[in-house]
């Protein structure tokens, strides 16, 4: 099979090749927080390399780190995972790769609520899985109901996925509309859930509900979380998954011949990071709260541009359905990814197209930028959308 390079490490690169042109290139495309890891993280590393922890890990990781896992799971959560259940991975990303390449077999179905996450859907056909795909627009605020998965669902049906906060959309699952799906997955006692729960701090109104939490899905869900965005720890590579144990086994196991144990250094780091708590990132939620508020306000302000207003993350997904099938310089724009290059090569904005989400209406946008950079780039994208419709 083929794999698709990820679009938004793809318009990341594209950004940086303008930059090195010398162009003022703004980026909204990559999603990775702009604030610096934690000045006591850092020095748990820099202390974990003085004493020396420098040697192959266990594959599942260290076991005072499992802990720690196991402990910030129940404060934070309210699940009950034992450091046996607990495996360590060199990202969330790594950790939702081995979960799908260990339970997903030639031709099992996997339903992905969409807009998804751009590399759910190429680890499922790596698997040899069928994407299911179950879209939600901007009118459900990106969400799926219970009806909406009953369509879909077949005998081969093995697993869904699905993020909350969510990227690309923003879009956050309450603790009511995740019962209602516990409620009618209960008819369907043999899918396994991938619950992905990375952005569980970066969010704006309400209490983070997990899918595990609820006692009828425990045994037949995987809660995949991680460092990189609640921490600013995106170069330390660190996620995990709690689980059923016979699926921790199985990720264990096949994680034992891809990379091994996670850096020694990164596992030091995580558990001053796990230790503390979630308070102590809250300056970068209110800064990104913020920075939601001011997007929000210009965005609305672009004549027939879709917007909502998302509940977590740091992403908008606005509609740009009435901006394509027009033309710029004789070239017609069709498609979300025609206008992404039409804004980075016209005028110097780098987004990404919402096809690479698995949705041929929007494009991303990234508000993990200065609130200088927020003006400016949608200042950017109202004159490159108002010359379309001129």
């Amino acid at each position: 099979m083929v794999l698709s390079e990820s679009e938004t490490l793809a318009m990341a690169r594209r950004s940086r090749e303008l930059k090195a042109q010398g162009k003022d290139v703004i980026s909204l495309s990559i999603g990775e927080p702009d604030y610096d890891t934690p000045d006591f993280i850092k020095e748990a590393a820099i202390k974990a390399i003085h004493e020396n922890f420098t040697h192959y890990t266990p594959v599942a990781g260290f076991a005072d780190l499992r802990q720690s896992i196991s402990r910030k799971f129940a404060r934070d959560n309210g699940i009950q995972y034992s450091p046996e259940q607990i495996v360590v991975s060199t990202g969330a990303k790594q950790s939702i790769a081995n979960v799908i390449l260990s339970l997903v077999d030639v031709g099992d179905e996997v339903l992905l609520p969409a807009p998804y996450w751009v590399s759910y859907i190429e680890m499922i056909k790596l698997a040899g899985g069928i994407p299911k795909i179950v879209y939600a627009g901007l009118d459900k605020d990106y969400k799926i109901s219970p009806d909406m998965l009953a369509e879909h669902i077949s005998p081969k049906t093995r697993m869904i996925i699905f993020s909350s906060p969510c990227n690309p959309t923003g879009s956050v699952y309450s603790h009511a509309e995740l019962r209602a799906l516990a409620d009618f997955l209960q008819f369907h006692p043999d899918i396994l859930v991938v619950s992905d729960e990375i952005y569980e701090h970066i969010r704006f109104e309400g209490k983070h509900t997990s899918m595990a939490s609820f006692a009828d899905m425990y045994d037949r869900t995987i809660t995949v979380n991680g460092l990189s965005k609640s921490f600013a720890m995106t170069g330390w590579r660190l996620g995990y998954i709690g689980a059923p144990k016979w699926i921790a086994d199985a990720c264990d196991k096949f994680q034992g011949q891809i990379t091994s144990g996670t850096s020694s250094i990164s596992q030091r780091a995580a558990i001053a990071a796990l230790e503390a708590s979630p308070e102590s990132v809250d300056y970068m939620v209110e800064g990104f709260k913020k920075r939601r508020d001011l997007m929000y306000s210009l965005l609305k302000e672009i004549k027939g541009l879709g917007v909502n207003l998302p509940e977590g993350a740091f992403y908008f997904f606005p509609d740009v359905t009435a901006f394509l099938g027009k033309s710029f310089r004789g070239e017609r724009i069709e498609t979300p990814q025609a206008l992404t290059m039409y804004l980075l090569n016209e005028h110097l904005l780098a987004t990404v197209s919402g096809e690479a989400f698995g949705c041929g209406k929007s494009i991303r946008l990234s508000y993990a930028v200065s609130e200088g950079e927020i003006r400016e780039s949608v200042k950017r994208l109202k004159s490159g959308l108002e010359a379309l419709m001129a």
